[in-house]
């Protein structure tokens, strides 16, 4: 490729000119581009192929942008974006242009325009960087550009520079179309032209003009709402099923789970005209196909060596296309390693077979190359023979790899030799040409590796390329048969083979990448291809498949090439996210991962597949070495231990389990015992337990009496034995289970109760063990919960073992919460080390406790926690932050600074929660500081957003007198929040100063929590009647604000209220707030300091389940109580104020505000603000936010008020909320009252789905709201994945809680106002029999309700559940 510079020096940039033909050949130069991270352009005009469309879309996936234009003007315009943006991002730029033409140049004067200052000198200052390995650029990479954001910003420049405009997709059609062609180039430009002129059909084409990167919410807002069927028209490819259009666009509705609109490939094999067009739109009036061709039909389809191909080999056909008479597969395609036996040649699929056959051509062509020395020596040849001779040996003999010139200096050769006696060598002229030799084979070559052709092949270092075609979906568990080999690290372990593994669904333009590169190494060269699933023939799947098993790890796709080496260059290459351990390990023998994996989190932790088949014996071999050690090295701090062996397994979930089989370890070490522990699953072998003497197995209850997680393999394969398939003659056991006799009530549900451990215990005894003492049952409801049946069983245990019962002063008391804040030293702990240890993506268990006093909670994603420990990684580990905003108040400028950092550093979405604060999920370990960083710099803070301190206060949204709002917000941000904050230094020394200070370096003093801060959480709430949107019952302290006039006079406090409760626990319940009385408003604030203090020195600090303040006013009275915060206070309550609440929902839509604003109450299902395909929420609000003077209000219910509009700008932001379908309430009153907790995948407390599922509930119920008249009246409606009570279910009249996965107990009763709890109406619920309770229930309201009557109170009248009073009567039904 040629390399032009531009004149002007400070906008210079690496520019070439290529054409369509000659892209294949330059794939490896555009791969080289995309990696440098340098300014350059490639200019591709369209050759008269027919081709020339595909030829590009095969490249599009080698790292760089890609533009498409196809009239003059767009192609000089679009070539001058391309450099702006290049020079802009540091990124390579591709613009293809679909119009034969001549050379096109940017604009420099338009480019200087398109600029800033800054822009132009930062990049005139640019150095390259210092060169770094893969895995060190893999470890840190550069930070992330937003390549799309800035072009799009260099196209609005544009536009308003040069007044053309130019959009990444263009729509042409009918506004409200059902039928719409996707397609680019001049394909586009015909269908857009036929289009027009169907001017009464509801039909449409969408053109693309930027490809790379391809913005998903850009094309969803292009393309009509309307739409039912998509036929993306892209130019028929023979190497693969379908284009990276389809794939692109398939993959943007699967993503956005959208599955209502139908996509098709209408594939075009020549040019595109208006018939073409018309056939695209009658078959979509068809039954769809998924694939059909349109126009002139080819003369002839590729095929690889002249041979019918299996249709499941896509790679076959890529080899074909890229080498075409060059290739040469020497082993038979249709054969058992292609997945089409040849019963009556099988020797022909063999790797060997294959070997045998081409190193007799490679032993012909090199007695050839003597046999041509010889003749170019003889002077009897004439010298244009010899001239030609000659300059072909050069070539042939040659270490570069030329075959176009030397198939030029053959066909020389053959042309000089035609006039001259040499029949010999014509007779061979064959042999002048330089081959591309292949083996071609399935995965079921990786065996016996040491003793195969694949082995042969790299010892020869012969020129042989193998393509080795593997079909395992590796998504999922894969039983490996142990002779199975990874033939990549086995090759690589030789150090002089080419070694690529692709995949055609992940990156096509990858796969021709590195055939490319295995043609040209001089050597044997191994080319590992995924195809997942081929056998299903469902491209679909494959595409899925793919994506899961390349994001995973399982199949990681790179590059080794040893000839990088000898030019100082890294010879290997990654070019997916993740790898395996085994490659890791193998990399880090070639010094090429000194730091990779204390910084990669996401590596894996245990070997997926070995390199050689005693790998995994000798892995486990040092394992169970390292088990032996450890237990000599507890007898040895014991003083010697010379009693018997002890082996401790633990299954378990919470952690309940694996305390218990830890404190048995411990008191069995303090015994003598020659102790192991670790975790059921941890037990390599089932057969080892042969070798044990002596077992104890602690294991909890999961699900519907299910194993806990890191048990299921040990069960599974304990579970698989025979009588006779193992001897445990001398094995003697002991099991106890951890259960809840009452979680399942059903009389048929009592089999679920301690079941793992039952199974086991029968297991055991099945197979021929002897127990060491009867089965132990821990059981929740007993006194002391599971430690009752734990003190019965545990001597027996002993007493069993021959060893004496010391009981429990043998060991150190456990660290209470109260120790820990206290050796935090004011909240530090050792969380400063923690953030730099990379080698986990985790926190430690008392640094996690600690975090959530700074606002953060450690958690993992749970869909694919099973996956990843399968494949031997550790949790999916990322962190949620809660950001503190009192009275959910947010300015647009920090409403700005919550968007970018969700993008950046979380998941993309901004969470609005229950309690009017935000959250980011998502947020990795190394990226925390940063995170928390960023929000403080916009004023926010995560400090005191969780933990057992005063957290954020809750303000009514939208008061009825405007001007209220300003009073209580004022009293809650400045007075109380300030007041009660936290004193502490560690927040600012660990998140925000530039040096890190951990341990004791600083003493601090807190004036108002002192080191043990409060015994639990603590809220606050202020409510404005007459409404009660912030729940004032549901919390710890309430003020219900008393105005006279305009003006907040004082309060009516409450205090006491609380949530969360246990399932089966009757000792734990939530319970409405209990009046103190009314205050002055002065005297408001000591009045909260009192009340605070009082529980800080009340509260329970033994038990945290009963340490919340309604607890400790139920322990002690409320006389007491109110007493104590009086004399605290100085302040004595008067009567309450006369007071009146409506309801605690949202108020929605358009309502005057202070002076002359108003104020938008929008709609926001629970509290998700990101980008959905029908409702853009969250560029829409990130738009309005760079131009609203006024507030957002994050609301109680989770919901957003745009406040304080100006009357001078209300129709402008009219507008804006209707573009972004954001001005819709119209929902029924069900939808609108609805609120849910995140629960699942992300909150590790989370029984069941609530965010992901109420949604869809509340739709099932619809139907019977509706029928029944219903849709307008408000029912308050909630659900939550556990009891704890995030969404504050038993406040709603009708409260789903969930149990289990699916399951989930139904409340009703609440008090439509928000004053009354509810009561358990039916249990462990799924949602056919949800709905089969509800739907009758709710149309018999609509019947019998009298004028005005809630549903909570109606349901308590008609008698499905009793009237609750207090918390203590919640459990009485």
């Amino acid at each position: 490729m040629a390399s032009i510079r531009n004149n002007d020096d400070d906008l210079a940039l690496d520019v070439r000119h290529l054409s369509s033909s000659t892209l294949i050949a330059a794939i490896p130069q555009l791969f080289q581009l995309a990696s440098s991270r340098t300014a350059s352009v490639v200019h591709v005009e369209a050759d008269q192929s027919a081709d020339a469309v595909a030829k590009v879309l095969a490249v599009s996936q080698s790292g760089l942008a890609l533009l498409v234009s196809t009239s003059e003007q767009e192609a000089r315009d679009l070539a001058t974006i391309a450099h702006a943006t290049s020079i802009k991002t540091r990124t390579s730029f591709l613009h293809f242009i679909d119009n034969k033409q001549q050379r096109v140049e940017p604009d420099t004067a338009v480019v200087r325009k398109l600029l800033s200052d800054e822009d132009i000198d930062k990049y005139s200052q640019d150095q390259p960087a210092e060169p770094q390995t893969a895995y060190l650029r893999y470890k840190s990479p550069a930070e992330s550009v937003d390549v799309f954001g800035s072009l799009q910003q260099v196209l609005s420049q544009f536009a308003s520079v040069v007044g053309r405009e130019y959009a990444p997709f263009t729509y042409v059609g009918h506004p409200e179309a059902e039928h719409v062609i996707v397609s680019m180039g001049q394909a586009a430009e015909v269908a857009e032209q036929r289009v027009s002129e169907l001017k009464d059909q509801k039909v449409g084409v969408l053109k693309i003009r930027v490809f790379r990167p391809f913005a998903a919410a850009e094309f969803f807002k292009a393309i009509p709402k309307t739409v039912k069927r998509i036929a993306v028209l892209e130019p028929q490819d023979f190497t693969a099923s379908w284009d990276p259009v389809f794939l692109e666009v398939a993959a943007a509705y699967q993503v956005a789970g959208n599955a209502d609109v139908e996509i098709t490939s209408a594939q075009y094999a020549s040019k595109v005209n208006t018939n073409a067009v018309d056939a695209v739109f009658a078959q979509l009036n068809k039954p769809l196909e998924r694939r059909f061709t349109v126009g002139e039909k080819p003369t002839a389809a590729p095929s690889a060596s002249k041979q019918q191909l299996p249709v499941e080999t896509p790679y076959v056909k890529l080899l074909d296309q890229v080498f075409q008479d060059r290739l040469e597969i020497a082993n038979a395609v249709n054969s058992q390693s292609i997945w089409a036996p040849d019963a009556s040649k099988p020797e022909t699929a063999t790797p060997e077979y294959g070997y045998g056959k081409l190193l007799n051509k490679i032993q012909e062509r090199a007695r050839f190359i003597d046999a041509v020395e010889k003749a170019v020596k003889n002077t009897q040849l004439s010298i244009d023979a010899q001239k030609a001779l000659s300059r072909w040996l050069l070539l042939a003999k040659s270490n570069e790899h030329h075959p176009e010139k030397t198939d030029e200096a053959a066909d020389a050769v053959v042309e000089t030799l035609q006039g001259e006696d040499k029949a010999n060598l014509l007779a061979q002229k064959d042999l002048l040409r330089e081959k591309s030799n292949w083996l071609i084979g399935s995965d079921s070559w990786a065996y016996d590796l040491g003793q195969s052709g694949v082995h042969h092949v790299l010892t020869s270092g012969e020129n042989i390329n193998m393509l080795i075609v593997d079909t395992t979906p590796y998504s999922s568990e894969v039983e490996r048969e142990k002779r199975k080999k990874d033939i990549g690290l086995y090759a690589m372990n030789y150090g002089s083979a080419y070694v690529a593994s692709v995949a055609i669904y992940s990156s096509y333009t990858g796969v021709l990448h590195a055939l490319i590169e295995a043609d040209s190494f001089k050597g044997p060269s191994i080319v590992l291809a995924y195809l997942p699933l081929a056998e299903s023939r469902d491209s679909l799947k494959t595409l899925k498949e793919t994506k899961v098993s390349v994001d995973n790890g399982a199949w990681p796709l790179y590059r080794w090439n040893p000839a990088l080496e000898k030019q100082g260059k890294e010879s290997f290459t990654l070019d997916s996210q993740r790898v395996k351990k085994d490659l890791e390990d193998f990399l880090k023998r070639e010094n090429h991962l000194t730091q990779l994996a204390a910084q990669t989190p996401d590596i894996s932790k245990v070997l997926v597949s070995s390199l050689e088949s005693g790998v995994k014996q000798r892995h486990s071999a040092l394992k169970a070495k390292a088990r032996d050690d450890y237990a000599k090295l507890l007898a040895g701090l014991s003083g010697g231990a010379n009693g018997p062996p002890l082996t401790v397994l633990f299954g378990s979930d919470n952690g309940n389990a694996e305390g218990l089989a830890k404190k048995v370890a411990t008191r069995a070490k303090s015994r003598g015992l020659k102790v192991k522990l670790m975790a059921m699953d941890d037990f390599a072998d089932i057969q080892d337990l042969a070798g044990e003497t002596n077992l104890a197995i602690i294991i909890s209850t999961a699900g519907q009496g299910e194993m806990p997680s890191n048990a299921r393999e040990f069960w599974k394969a304990l579970n698989g034995l025979l009588v006779g398939d193992i001897n445990l003659g001398e094995l003697r056991y002991a099991v106890f289970g951890l259960g809840d006799s009452h979680y399942w009530p059903r009389e048929e549900d009592a089999i679920f109760y301690n079941r793992p451990g039952k199974q086991i215990d029968t297991k055991l005894e099945m197979l021929g063990a002897t127990r060491l003492t009867d089965l132990g049952l821990g059981d929740d409801q007993d006194a002391d919960g599971f430690e009752t049946g734990f003190q019965v069983w545990q001597p027996e245990l002993w007493k069993a073992l021959g060893v004496k019962d010391a009981g429990a002063d043998d060991e150190p008391p456990p660290l209470t919460d109260d120790q820990m804040k206290i050796e935090s030293n004011y909240l530090r702990g050792t969380i400063a080390q923690d953030l730099l240890d990379e080698s986990t993506g985790a926190i430690g268990e008392i640094n996690g406790k600690l975090l959530k006093f700074h606002g953060s909670y450690g958690q993992d994603d749970r869909d694919i926690r099973e996956e990843r420990k399968k494949a031997g990684l550790e949790k999916a580990f990322s962190f949620m932050i809660r950001v503190r905003t009192p009275g959910g108040v947010s300015s647009p400028e920090q409403w700005l600074a919550m968007d970018e950092l969700a993008d950046k550093y979380a998941n993309g979405a901004i969470k609005l929660t229950t309690r009017q604060a935000f959250q980011l999920h998502g947020v990795l370990k190394k990226n925390l500081r940063t995170t928390i960083r960023g929000i403080n710099n916009c004023l926010l803070s995560t400090l005191a957003a969780c933990g057992d301190v005063n957290r954020n206060i809750m303000v009514t949204t939208a008061t009825e007198i405007p001007e209220i709002h300003a009073q209580v917000q004022k009293f809650a941000e400045e007075e109380l929040m300030n007041h009660l904050a936290p004193q502490t230094t560690a927040y600012h020394e660990i998140w925000l100063a530039d040096e890190l200070v951990a341990g004791h370096a600083v003493q601090d003093f807190e004036p108002l929590y002192g080191p043990t801060y409060l015994p639990r959480k603590f809220k606050i709430v202020i409510a404005v009647p007459p409404n009660n949107d912030v729940d004032i019952y549901a919390h710890d302290l309430g003020f219900i604000a008393i105005v006279e006039g305009k003006t907040v006079v004082g309060y009516n406090v409450t205090v006491g209220g609380g949530m969360g409760q246990t399932h089966g626990n009757k000792k734990t319940y939530p319970r409405p707030a209990s009046m103190l009385g009314y205050v002055a408003a002065k005297d408001a604030l000591k009045v909260a300091e009192a009340v605070m203090t009082t529980q800080r020195d009340y509260g329970c600090r033994t038990n945290r389940k009963h340490a919340r303040l309604k607890y400790t006013i139920d322990d002690h009275g409320l006389d007491f109580f109110k007493g104590e915060v009086e004399k605290r206070a100085g302040v004595t309550f008067a009567p309450e104020a006369p007071f009146v609440f409506r309801d605690n929902a949202d108020r929605y839509g358009w309502f005057k505000g202070v002076g002359d604003t108003w104020n938008f109450g929008m709609f926001i299902e629970n509290g998700k603000v990101k980008d959905w395909p029908d409702f853009p929420a969250k560029t829409g609000l990130r738009e309005l936010a760079k131009w609203h003077k006024g507030e957002f209000r994050l609301t109680p219910n989770q919901h957003l008020l745009i406040a304080n509009v100006p009357e001078a700008d209300l129709e402008k932001t009219k507008a804006h909320l209707a573009k972004y379908k954001m001005d819709n309430v119209q929902f029924s009153g069900l939808r609108l009252n609805a609120m849910a907790c995140v629960a699942l995948p992300t909150c590790g407390l989370a029984m069941a789905e609530s965010e992901r599922y109420l949604p869809t509930l509340v739709g099932l119920l619809e139907s019977a709201v509706e029928e029944a008249g219903l849709r307008d009246d408000a029912i308050t409606i909630r659900m939550t994945g556990c009891p704890n009570g995030c969404a504050r279910p038993y406040l709603a009249e009708l409260a789903f809680v969930g149990k289990a996965p699916g399951a989930y107990n139904v409340y009703l009763g609440g008090g439509h106002k928000g004053e009354r709890l509810n009561k358990l109406y039916k249990e462990s619920l799924k949602e056919e029999e949800i709905l089969a309770e509800i739907k009758p229930i709710i149309k018999r309201y609509a019947l019998e309700r009298n004028q005005g009557e809630p549903f909570g109170d109606w349901v308590i009248r008609a008698g499905y559940v009793k009237k609750t009073i207090t918390g203590l009567d919640f459990h009485d039904l």
